[in-house]
This record gives structure tokens, C-alpha cells and sequence, in this order.
């Protein structure tokens, strides 16, 4: 049983989120401009590079559903901690619906899909399907915000996509099995979630959406984590116990903070771009951590999806 999860970039801002509210209704946003949002952003990228690996290690000791619960659980608990410890005060009413979203998509719904998947498929086929991640948040971004990304956007980001398929399809077979449908479930939730998450960080700190969003889950994560420790088989061993502490701590808490934060600062569609580069390190890491060969098409699937990076990032809305 096999996983893996998604990527960044820099240069001049692509594409700006409209901001309906005025001014005076934001919080303070991330300072420091495209840069600093490129680089927050790619932080996020590289913690949910390892995603897919720590899944699998995960699974070595766990059952699916208890690791899903469990690092969700775990999460809140750290994030809940940190808005106690902060004082944070309740989000408004406005903005609930869209934690709801994050919550639904990027704290249950991707967690479990790729979960489930990994069990028929290896991380480095997981990892090229959701490579298909930034196309799938620009589009919902465009679609929930109005924003209006340049045809040149668009054209390198379809043709990073079509590497991404083309790289699935060969490693495949040709044929597509119930993990790939789960894997394409899982991208599209997640991109909803992204895209949700990067327009409330443009009100909210990050680490406040993707933690109120954790605290939301619970009553729903607790009693399942509660459910799954007591019917799936349970073996701690170092590798199990490792995958589901990264699973919480990096890639479902602080990998997510700065990766909104980053939207925040350079735009939901920018930044979903640079997750281009996510299969490729997860590519990486499956090889390190886990063992796998590294497919021969790899090198090629990684230029051209650099090449595409670079040209997202320079084109101008």
C-alpha cells in the first residue's frame, strides 16, 4: 500500500482575488508582497509533498478510517490550542459557510478519498493524478471569486495538466481503477477547499481558517476517531506513529497556514500553480522514504511542468 500528495512559485502577481468587502472590514494580510507569499506558499507545497509518504507509512500500522480521524483529531487538538492560547475571538457568521467548505473538503474530504486510495495505488501514480490539483483551484477560483486569469495562464496551466495526464495514463496502463476515481474525487474537494481557504485568507489569518476549520470537523472526527481505534487493527511501530504525527502536525495544520497565507498574498490562482511541482517532490520522497522506482518519464514530466510554472507566474491578467 502506497500515497502521495501536491506545489509554488514567485514574480509578479498573475491574478488578484476581487475583494468585495472594504478595506476597513480586513484583517491585517500577510506582509511582505509576492515574495514572501511565494515563498509561504511553496512551504506549503513541500509539507504536502510528504503527505502521501507519511500516509503510507501510516497505513503499515493503521487502518484507513483510523488514521483519517485520527490525524484530523490530532490536528484540532493543536489548533484548538492555539486559538485558545491566542484568544482568538469567534469568526463571524459570514464567514462560516466557507470554513464549512474547507472543513468538508480539505480536513474530511481529500484526507479520506486519498486514503482509501492509496491502499491499490502507489504514491508516485496518486501523486501525478492529483498533479491535476492546480488546474482544478484556479477553476474554482475563477468560478467563486470572478477573478479572470490571462489566456496565457491558462494555456501553460492546461498544458502542465495534459503533462500530468499523459504521465498518469502511461504509469497506468491506459486503464483507470476505482483509486483513480477516488483520487479524482479527492482533487476536486480539495480544490474547493483551496480556493474557499485562499478567499478567507484574505479576511482571516490562515492558521485561523484551516484551525476553525478542524474545530468544526470534530464532532464529527471524534466520535469516528473513537469508532475506528476500536474495530481497525491498531500496530504502533516508528513508522506508523511517525506518518500519522506528520499527517496532523504538517500536512493538515501548519502546512495549511502557510499555504493560505501565501494564496492570501499572490492570489488563489498563482499559487495553485506552483503546485505543480508537488508531484515531482512526492516522486522524490516515495523513492527516499519508501522505496519505489522512479517512473522513466519522470524527468520529462518534471521539466515540462517547471517550464509551465515559470510561464503561470509571468503571465499578467
Amino acid at each position: 500500500m502506497r500515497a502521495n500528495d501536491s506545489a509554488i512559485a514567485t514574480a509578479p502577481i498573475a491574478v488578484t482575488t476581487p475583494d468585495p468587502a472594504p478595506a476597513a472590514s480586513h484583517p491585517a494580510r500577510p506582509a511582505g508582497g509576492s515574495g514572501s507569499g511565494a515563498l509561504l506558499a511553496a512551504l506549503g507545497v513541500a509539507a504536502f509533498s510528504l503527505t502521501f509518504p507519511a500516509t503510507a507509512w501510516a497505513l503499515e500500522g493503521m487502518g484507513p478510517w483510523t488514521v483519517v480521524m485520527l490525524r484530523s483529531v490530532l490536528a484540532a487538538a493543536l489548533a484548538g490550542a492555539c486559538l485558545v492560547a491566542c484568544r482568538v475571538r469567534v469568526p463571524e457568521r459570514r464567514h462560516w459557510a466557507g470554513i464549512a467548505v474547507v472543513a468538508g473538503g480539505v480536513v474530511l474530504g481529500f484526507p479520506l478519498l486519498t486514503t482509501l486510495a492509496l491502499q491499490t495505488s502507489t504514491t508516485s501514480h496518486a501523486a501525478v493524478v492529483i498533479g491535476l490539483l492546480p488546474l482544478a483551484t484556479a477553476a474554482f477560483s475563477a468560478v467563486r471569486t470572478g477573478a479572470r486569469p490571462s489566456r496565457t495562464f491558462w494555456g501553460a496551466a492546461l498544458v502542465g495538466a495534459a503533462a500530468v495526464i499523459a504521465f498518469a495514463v502511461q504509469q497506468s496502463g491506459g486503464a483507470l481503477d476505482t483509486g483513480d476515481l477516488l483520487l479524482f474525487a479527492a482533487l476536486l474537494v480539495c480544490a474547493a477547499g483551496y480556493a474557499e481557504g485562499g478567499r478567507l485568507a484574505r479576511h482571516l489569518p490562515g492558521w485561523q481558517v484551516i484551525g476553525w476549520a478542524l474545530v468544526l470537523a470534530l464532532p464529527v472526527t471524534m466520535p469516528g476517531a473513537a469508532w475506528t481505534l476500536a474495530t481497525e487493527p491498531l500496530h504502533l511501530t516508528g513508522h506508523a506513529v511517525a506518518g500519522v504525527l506528520w499527517l496532523a502536525i504538517g500536512s493538515t495544520f501548519l502546512g495549511m497556514v502557510v499555504w493560505y497565507r501565501g494564496m492570501a498574498a499572490i492570489g488563489v490562482s498563482r499559487a495553485s500553480q506552483l503546485q505543480l511541482a508537488q508531484p515531482l517532490l512526492t516522486l522524490v520522497w516515495s523513492v527516499v522514504l519508501l522505496g519505489e522506482r522512479l517512473p522513466p518519464a519522470a524527468p520529462l514530466t518534471a521539466l515540462a511542468v517547471l517550464a509551465c510554472i515559470v510561464v503561470t507566474q509571468r503571465a499578467r491578467a
